[in-house]
């Protein structure tokens, strides 16, 4: 439904930029689109993005491509579908190709016609997953002809709403969170639909960064016993479900104390769609586009 308070027909695109570890950058890049006057805010962050970050010269642990890694779109009131957020999302890569031509794109989810690829297996085909093992003379980019050392490669696409939720677990070894990674992945016998999940060493401890996606309860029943630990939206009338951060940090303090190992902490990176949805509402009705800073945690 549209918001009840303004009446608004809203999508949110959460830029993934290949830096976090310095503040003054990323706050530059969320400025630029700010102080944007033509409406193109995503494209003039990105574009910001471009200019600051560079991927000849990029240290870090979790798997990236690009200076801008990800565009996603995400639809935020029930009456916006997932194609209009492709068409957005493609109108986005049209022009950024035209402010910064080097870059290069390809497309993911409803942006990606007419195979609708989603975001994981269009991170396979490109080696999203081993950056190390890249090789960019073997990817054809869906927008740009040749992959630029600097920018590297940008996925932009539209998808139901994708939630990130990092637990960490207080041990230096790394094999027990791949353990963990590994049993919590959709992918596998027993893992939780929709969660995508990596481990990393993170300051003396393990972190387990999970991806976790929206998805379709198809057959009622398949997630009967499930179902009470999602959080479900709607789009368009369609009903759509998610694993909530505190369903995922019990199923993952549960197993680190199998392994004899305690977690230390929950972050969720972001929002969750019900929470990113009020936070908009409130950022204009406020008028107050750095309504972050008010915001001074990212623990749940």
């Amino acid at each position: 439904m549209a918001s009840s308070r303004l009446g608004l027909r809203l999508a949110v695109c959460l830029l993934n930029v290949s830096e976090a570890r310095q503040q003054d950058i990323v706050e530059r890049i969320a400025k630029a689109g700010l102080w944007d006057k033509a409406g193109n805010s995503v494209v003039t962050a990105c574009t910001e993005a471009y200019d600051l970050i560079d991927m000849e010269h990029h240290d870090g642990i979790h798997p990236c491509l690009g200076s801008v890694d990800l565009v996603p779109i995400y639809p935020l009131s029930e009456s916006v579908s997932l194609e209009e957020c492709g068409r957005v999302a493609r109108d986005i890569a049209e022009k950024l190709s035209q402010d910064v031509p080097d870059c290069s794109i390809f497309y993911f989810g409803y942006a990606d016609q007419p195979l609708k690829r989603n975001l994981v297996q269009r991170r396979k085909e490109v080696n999203w997953y081993k950056r190390s093992n890249l090789n960019v003379n073997e990817i054809k980019p869906d927008v740009g002809a040749v992959i630029s050392p600097r920018y590297g490669l940008t996925g932009i696409g539209a998808s139901p709403y994708v939630m990130n939720c990092n637990v960490t677990i207080d041990t230096q070894d790394l094999t027990i969170g791949q353990q963990i990674a590994n049993a919590i992945r959709a992918a596998n016998v027993g893992g939780l639909r929709g969660v995508q999940a990596m481990a990393f060493p993170h300051e003396g401890t393990v972190e387990i960064a999970c991806n976790v996606e929206s998805f379709t309860d198809e057959t009622s029943s398949s997630l009967a016993a499930e179902r009470k630990e999602c959080i479900s939206y709607f789009i368009q009338g369609k009903e759509y479900l998610y694993f909530s951060p505190r369903s995922i940090e019990r199923q993952i303090k549960k197993m680190a104390t199998s392994h004899g190992v305690t977690t230390v902490g929950t972050a969720l990176v972001g929002f969750t769609p019900q929470l990113c949805k009020s936070l908009a509402e409130q950022a204009i009705l406020e008028g107050c586009g750095e309504f972050w800073k008010r915001r001074q945690t990212i623990t749940m």
